[in-house]
């Protein structure tokens, strides 16, 4: 099934609205297609043709909204490469990608010093480029990839996520039917481009036909001043929003902000409580890269009434829990989240190992902890390897960050089992405090006996300045593992070295 390129589509139907906003300059969407035409025909002269990978190390920047499109009109794939990763890390991944083009800027050129493939920088090289007279394409495969996208490995090399032109198509159609469409909707996009999260709205934007406004990266002080310039919808992390309601103190948000798409794992109630009293609209979402952005997110008219839940599949997405005996689980019991639908990714690039492996009888195995309760609403408890065990009985970490989070003194935390001879595991928190306060180990512990039953209970509580998390904001459990492997083995260097207050 072919569909028409969707800028291309949308440059035509309505040419003048504006597209794209960042610093100073917009874009209107016959502006983005003309540069992503010319873009295109610029990568053509490099020999990129359908098929190749073209590379890209740069940070939120037009060209890489640009180069989003312009892949489109050579049958060629975008593969996004985390900023943050060492020359190292990104040799790894170019190594398995294999582009036929990385582009880069002057912050980033180093980074990529291992690769021996061509590099281009945008800032100056790219502009010199001539355009090569090929024909462009205006329509695209609904199963074409159009995207790699690299998650983290953990025990494992990172492992590149295929994703189809059909699965951004449906990802933004069931955000459509889910928040509705406004022509002058301005969805602020502070999440890095890299990852699927922000990649999305892109997507989103071009297909709805409303405006993007591009940050940098992401500042508490300038998204909030950028939502009271009238910016309706923003996707973000837990973290994000803390920071964001902390600069603005206790002032209610705009009435114009439809909503506050909130991913990268399950909120915890104190955050949502605190936005429900300064009227900020928050939806909880659930998705994966391997779904390209939101698989279920809470529908508006529920924000308050299933306050702490990711909502149900858009459509037409499915999703089911598994019990560990392969039974469906009833209402309000836990288990591994499956998940169906036409946003799942096709599989892993040049892995069919992992491919045949995370599939079961067509659903999508997540490795994703949670239960759906008497009228079908998903509420994602943890993550299957977070889980801890201790005595025969199970505690999500979510649960206990979240009794943490409700103390005064608490800005971050995070929870992991460590190892105990006697119980399995024992519950270790590891806590960032609010600058200028205080709390003992004595004295949060206490707070949660009293919130808690006794096994959830952490049994050890470490202050750091920091907490490991990715680009896109995620908790690193693994790391804190890690860390605590290395304190009990008397190591004080490493990936796994925290930074104690």
């Amino acid at each position: 099934m072919r569909l028409p390129e969707w800028l291309a589509w949308r440059a035509v139907a309505t040419p003048e609205r504006t597209a794209l906003i960042w610093r100073q300059r917009a874009w209107t969407f016959a502006e983005l297609a003309q540069d992503a035409d010319r873009m295109a025909r610029q990568l053509a002269g490099l020999g990129v043709g359908p098929g190749d990978r073209i590379a890209a190390c740069l940070s939120n920047r037009p060209e890489l909204v640009v180069l989003a499109h312009a892949v489109s009109r050579l049958g060629a794939v975008l593969v996004p490469l985390n900023i943050r990763l060492t020359p190292q890390e990104l040799f790894i991944v170019l190594s398995d990608a294999d582009p036929r083009v990385v582009l880069v800027e002057a912050a980033t050129r180093q980074a990529v010093g291992l690769w021996a493939g061509t590099v281009v920088e945008v800032e100056s090289e790219l502009v010199q480029l001539p355009e090569a007279m090929v024909d462009l394409r205006r329509d695209v495969e609904v199963e074409a990839v159009h995207t790699l996208i690299y998650t983290s490995g953990t025990t494992d090399r990172p492992k590149g996520v295929l994703l189809t032109y059909g699965n951004h198509w449906w990802s933004a159609v069931g955000s459509h039917l889910n928040l509705g469409v406004l022509p002058d909707d301005r969805w602020l996009l502070c999440l890095p481009l890299f990852h699927v999260g922000g990649l999305s709205i892109l997507f989103r934007s071009v297909i709805g036909g409303f405006a993007v406004e591009l940050h940098e990266r992401f500042d508490a002080a300038l998204a909030n001043a950028a939502i009271e310039r009238g910016v309706t919808l923003v996707s973000l992390v837990g973290t994000m929003l803390w920071r964001m309601l902390e600069e603005r103190g206790e002032r209610c948000y705009p009435a114009h902000l439809r909503a506050v798409l909130l991913g990268g794992g399950p909120a915890p109630r104190p955050l949502l409580e605190r936005c429900v009293a300064v009227g900020l609209p928050v939806l909880q979402t659930y998705g994966l890269t391997e779904t390209a952005s939101q698989l279920a997110t809470l529908a508006p008219e529920d924000a308050l009434r299933k306050l702490g839940s990711a909502g149900k599949p858009l459509y037409p997405n499915a999703l089911r829990i598994v019990l560990p005996d392969g039974k469906i689980a009833g209402p309000g019991e836990p288990g591994e989240i499956e998940i169906q639908g036409p946003v799942v990714t096709p599989g892993y690039w040049r892995r069919p190992d992992l491919t045949a492996r995370a599939f079961s009888d067509g659903w999508l195995r997540t490795g994703d902890i949670g239960y759906l309760d008497e009228e079908g609403y998903l509420y994602v408890l943890d993550r299957r390897d977070d889980l801890i065990v201790t005595g025969g009985e199970n505690v999500f970490p979510a649960e206990v960050e979240a009794v943490l989070l409700g103390h005064p003194a608490v800005a971050e935390v995070a929870v992991i089992g460590i190892p105990d001879v006697e119980w399995g595991q024992r519950v270790a928190a590891f806590v960032v405090l609010r600058g200028g306060m205080r709390a003992t180990e004595k004295e949060l512990v206490a707070w949660c006996r009293t919130r808690l039953a006794g096994y959830k209970v952490p049994r050890v509580i470490q202050f750091v300045e920091q907490l490991p998390r990715t680009a896109s904001g995620k908790l690193q459990r693994w790391l804190l593992r890690q860390a605590w492997e290395c304190t009990v083995h008397g190591r004080t260097s490493g990936t796994g070295e925290l930074h104690q207050v």
